[in-house]
């Protein structure tokens, strides 16, 4: 019986020296994920850049004949806009 403890006791002591590693990589693992944030000049609001946001753009890339170029590396005049046509095509969820 006194081996059975020990061995309950050995587990129950793993599993406390573990759990809070276990925790912090978990909320590591949620921390990389990066969230980019732009900003509308013009009606003064800010958007998600994500993969979503992205499609949109190459949509309004293809749909004004111009080449892709990263948004980031647009000048001023073009970003403002890609954000004009972007409030008049809002998204059909």
């Amino acid at each position: 019986m006194k081996r059975m403890n020990a061995y309950i006791g050995s587990l129950l002591l793993a599993a406390a020296v573990i759990a809070p590693a276990v925790v912090v990589s978990d909320a590591k693992a949620q921390e990389a994920v990066v969230q980019v944030r732009v900003y509308d000049r013009h009606h003064k609001d800010y958007h998600n850049w994500d993969t979503h946001e992205d499609h949109a753009y190459r949509g309004y890339l293809v749909e004004h004949h111009q080449e892709y170029r990263e948004y980031n590396r647009q000048n001023h005049r073009d970003q403002d806009n890609y954000w004009k046509w972007r409030h008049q095509h809002p998204d059909h969820d």
